[in-house]
């Protein structure tokens, strides 16, 4: 994703910057990163840990689209909107050696970002489904109760017994889609890092400090 700095025109100087990213974007982007990674590579699915980087990952969503709203105008989605048109453009013109700079994400980088925001979406959404909701604390509570030695906290009323094949079929189903939804978040990520790349060395720019420190 391209970041810019627009001509300061004399506003400041080279011991003091205008910040690019603020820290809610760089928080929530690295922060989604790791879980991501925790979760698709490291991570047993379905552990304890594993619900718990969900969560996690879930809160971090939930604040980065609210601050796309109310946050820093960089940050906004007004800054970056979707446009598929010139995403292309900005394609073309970076493999002709002409890439432009932007102020926020440059259009190739907002239509990722929102893919991968759509597809975390999906992953978090069939994971509560999943897991019926159930939060970290309240898992850790049934496996405190069960090394207790008391198991009737994960006795379940069976009224649905005539619908049994037919939720197992839609469990099954969630369950397939939040593994496609997983991987297709790794692929958007490994893209993502290729694309990084390619662009710093096209503009001659390391892209990826400003997302750890803020500041070109």
């Amino acid at each position: 994703m391209s970041t810019r700095l627009l001509e300061d025109h004399g506003q400041g100087g080279a011991d003091a910057p205008p910040a690019l990213w603020d820290p809610i974007v760089r928080i929530s982007h690295w922060g989604v990163a790791a879980i991501v990674l925790a979760n698709g590579v490291f991570n047993k699915g379905g552990g304890t840990l594993h619900i718990w980087l969900g969560w996690i990952g879930m809160a971090l969503l939930a604040l980065r689209l609210i601050w796309g709203v109310i946050g820093t105008p960089e940050a906004r989605f007004s800054a970056f909107p979707p446009n598929p048109k010139a995403a292309l453009s900005h394609l073309a013109d970076l493999v002709g050696g002409r890439p432009r700079d932007y102020a926020s994400h440059n259009p190739a980088g907002a239509l990722m970002v929102y893919a991968f925001w759509a597809m975390l979406c999906v992953v978090i959404a069939s994971g509560l489904v999943m897991t019926d909701g159930v939060s970290p604390m309240r898992i850790a509570d049934q496996q405190a109760a069960v090394a207790a030695g008391d198991w009737s906290v994960l006795v379940t009323e069976d009224d649905g017994a005539e619908d049994g094949n037919s939720g197992e079929e839609a469990g099954e189903w969630i369950k397939e889609m939040h593994e496609i939804a997983a991987n297709l978040l790794l692929l958007l990520a490994v893209l993502h890092v290729a694309a990084v790349v390619l662009e710093t060395r096209a503009m001659r720019r390391n892209l990826v400090a400003p997302m750890i420190i803020g500041r070109r």
